[in-house]
């Protein structure tokens, strides 16, 4: 009793109180779900479901809509560029250098004067000619009439005088030929690059004098690998671009395609023509040439950085719809031509197809995906 008494009063005995209380309530609780126990598993099933479907994992992608378009395929080389017309004009006679009309750097036209070698001689041969084929034509006129209309003299002495005022004449315009080759003129229209000797000095025939280049057309030199052969034809697109130019892309056309493949590094010859209407390219400088070896009209061309590869080939992903959500989707892709960063799809892939550009190397087949970005095709 003495017991109780100071349980009754001390704090600790109302610990004991609600301990009691406490006990007999867990009690009930033990009973009611001896009684009842369908329905907290059913609730505790729904509360498992609700916290799993949170976990989902859902990866944020973008997408690229499937078109089809026209893709090119180039090869890439390296190229010098030389003059289209490059021509070293020399002497046609001998004689002394009396003056140039064309500084170095000027532009000129063809048939126009480059230099004068003197001609005195040669004019004064062409004035004694002259003279003897007047004379010449005289007596053979004259005596044609005598001959032909007289019956006077003989047809010998005839004959003598038609052939001496024809040979003559013939002397006369080979003078005079070579009077006008004294002065040399440019064969083409271009721009007087170099003189080879100056006013004063003695040429010969076949002496360089001068060197014109055109520059308003140039052509690029290059080989092309032989495994291309069959792909490489004259008239095919080509595009040109200079390290010292940066920015600026020429488009060219192949003019010439070599017949034989050099055995030392198993390239063949070809020739591209390019405008050149400012001048900024000069002869001899290097080029970066990509030329046109296959052209595809009406094909699927995705990024090659969207194409994995697997064991048995190639795959892509798309984003495809599914009870409302959007799942990824694997597709094996058969691939065709490439350059640079894109790559024909000749199998796997239709126009419409929402391909995945952005997220495909974190994704699984079947998981979820959330489109964060779109764009339409023709990339």
């Amino acid at each position: 009793m003495h017991i109780g008494r100071e349980s009754s009063n001390h704090p600790a005995g109302k610990r004991g109180s609600w301990r009691f209380v406490a006990m007999l309530a867990l009690a009930g609780a033990v009973g009611g779900t001896a009684g009842g126990c369908n329905s907290p598993e059913a609730s505790g099933t729904e509360g498992e479901e609700a916290e799993a479907e949170a976990y989902v994992k859902v990866v944020n992608v973008e997408t690229w809509t499937v078109q089809r378009e026209l893709f090119t395929a180039y090869v890439r080389l390296t190229g010098a560029v030389e003059a289209h017309d490059d021509v070293v004009v020399s002497s046609e006679e001998s004689g002394v250098v009396e003056r140039f009309f064309v500084d170095k750097g000027e532009r000129v036209r063809a048939g126009q004067p480059i230099a004068q070698i003197d001609d005195d001689v040669l004019r004064a041969q062409v004035d004694e000619a002259v003279a003897v084929a007047r004379l010449a034509r005289e007596r053979y006129g004259r005596q044609r009439q005598l001959w032909e209309d007289d019956r006077i003299g003989s047809e010998i002495a005839y004959l003598q005088t038609k052939y001496d005022a024809e040979s003559a004449d013939a002397r006369l315009s080979l003078l005079q030929v070579r009077l006008d080759r004294l002065t040399i003129t440019s064969p083409i229209s271009g721009v007087l690059d170099d003189r080879y000797v100056e006013a004063g000095e003695i040429v010969v025939p076949a002496t360089p004098v001068a060197r014109v280049l055109s520059v308003t057309r140039l052509k690029i030199v290059g080989g092309v690998p032989e495994r291309f052969a069959a792909l490489v034809r004259s008239g095919g697109e080509a595009r040109i671009t200079f390290d010292i130019l940066p920015g600026r892309v020429f488009d060219g056309r192949i003019g010439f395609v070599g017949s034989a493949v050099d055995e030392r590094n198993r390239t063949f010859p070809i020739e591209i023509v390019m405008d050149n209407p400012d001048g900024k390219v000069k002869p001899q400088m290097i080029a970066n040439v990509r030329v046109a070896v296959e052209r595809l009209e009406d094909v699927v061309v995705v990024p090659q950085d969207v194409v994995l590869r697997t064991e048995s080939g190639y795959q892509v992903f798309v984003a495809s719809d599914s009870g409302g959500m959007a799942l990824a989707a694997a597709r094996g892709v058969e691939l065709g031509a490439s350059f640079e960063n894109r790559v024909v799809v000749a199998r796997g892939l239709e126009v419409g197809d929402r391909l995945i550009v952005k997220g495909h190397q974190l994704v699984d087949p079947g998981e979820r995906v959330r489109v964060v970005g779109e764009e339409g095709g023709g990339r």
